[in-house]
């Protein structure tokens, strides 16, 4: 990162790359392939890590490493779970996320077994003066073996075979955790899993019986991540805990149980009124659909649609809430109704025959506006769709 590549990546930031990539001969002074990487990389992570993006002498890996990273969003957020003397992140990647844990203890270690990236990241520390942290390159058993004891081990397994495919359950990724659990455990007592957010949580219980918490990481409704907290010889309830991160870093959450959400009973309505209540991401990923409504004092809809109502306002839920202005049928003459009065609209399925798609040909509907229809089924077996006004 000479001053002349800084320059360049500066007056370059908001350029096409495949352009710049095709005027490599008007710059002979530039190596322009890291170049490319670094400015590619830059406008990949301006919103998912914004003080990396602000700081000139950050070097980028290549495109993949810097998207499985962590946003900072969510690497503050799984720092905060815990703290003490030793930590080690046995697949460091990017760096991103044993670089916000090493805040919280009092020495950290970065492992990586990519050669490049872990001389990357390395350089980046020594930027950052993250001074804490002791960094190697091996493979992550090599490691473990070698490890004296440690509060805390984070792993990230690879998500991904040796075609490149994305895989999701824990059998799958490298290294399998339910077969390393035991190794881990010699080392410290806790062990923190990030796994995809696509993973079958109940599987992945089943497959790490040791698991006392499940959290998982949504920002700005999209979710990122499931992260297994692993304690030895745990025995107990697991607790599921899911969390939005909206656009100022404030945190969402709501917390169960899975006994709580197997033995909860709960009310359903065939007339919703007053409010509709739609869980955000976390909360549907993490399966919250009885807990949630006991929580709140809401009606279900129907037991697979994950919809709810209240005749009064409930402040602090983790979701969207909307104002319920009519309910509707569905057939062609309700959907020749809606579009008549209500041309553009947000639609969205919820257990309900037709997709959002196959409902605007039907009905002619435009996507925008700020009429938000819920087509969906009630517990009566209707399929209706519900017309509102979003307040939050």
């Amino acid at each position: 990162m000479t001053p002349q590549m800084k320059q360049f990546i500066a007056e370059h930031i908001n350029d096409d790359v495949n352009t710049l990539a095709l005027q490599a001969k008007r710059y002979p002074e530039i190596d322009m392939e890291f170049a490319l990487r670094q400015i590619s990389g830059r406008q990949k992570i301006k919103q998912k890590l914004p003080s990396f993006y602000a700081n000139p002498e950050i070097v980028f890996p290549v495109l993949l490493s810097v998207e499985q990273s962590s946003s900072e969003y969510t690497a503050q957020y799984k720092a905060s779970l815990v703290s003490g003397e030793r930590f080690t992140d046995l697949t460091g990647g990017f760096g991103i996320d044993c670089l916000y844990f090493s805040k919280n203890f009092g020495t950290a270690v970065y492992n990586e077994r990519n050669t490049e990236l872990y001389h990357l990241v390395k350089l980046n520390y020594a930027v950052l003066e993250a001074k804490n942290i002791v960094c190697f390159n091996k493979n992550a058993d090599d490691l473990l073996f070698e490890l004296s004891g440690q509060d805390v081990i984070y792993i990230d397994p690879a998500r991904r075979d040796h075609s490149g495919n994305k895989v999701v359950s824990i059998a799958d990724c490298e290294p399998d955790i339910s077969i390393l659990k035991n190794s881990l455990f010699e080392k410290a007592p806790v062990v923190l899993v990030k796994l995809s957010p696509m993973l079958d949580i109940s599987l992945a219980i089943h497959d790490l019986p040791e698991t006392a918490e499940v959290h998982v990481v949504s920002v700005d409704n999209d979710c990122k991540e499931v992260l297994l907290v692993l304690k030895k010889e745990f025995a107990e309830d697991v607790l599921i805990k899911t969390v939005n991160i909206d656009k100022s870093g404030k945190y969402h959450t709501f917390s169960f149980t899975r006994k709580n959400e197997t033995e909860t009973e709960i009310v359903f309505t065939s007339i919703p009124s007053g409010y509709l209540y739609e869980p955000d991401s976390s909360v549907m990923k993490a399966g919250a659909f009885k807990s949630i409504a006991l929580h709140f004092e809401l009606q279900k809809l129907h037991i697979n649609t994950h919809l709810y109502a209240s005749e009064k306002l409930i402040e602090n839920f983790p979701g969207r809430v909307f104002n319920i202005e009519e309910i509707c049928g569905s057939n062609k003459s309700d959907l020749k109704y809606l579009k008549s009065h209500y041309p553009k609209a947000n639609i969205t399925a919820r257990n309900f025959p037709s997709s959002v798609a196959q409902l605007r040909q039907k009905s002619g509907i435009k996507e925008g506006g700020d009429t938000y229809l819920f087509a969906c089924k009630l517990c009566d077996n209707r399929n209706v769709i519900i017309r509102c006004s979003k307040i939050v």
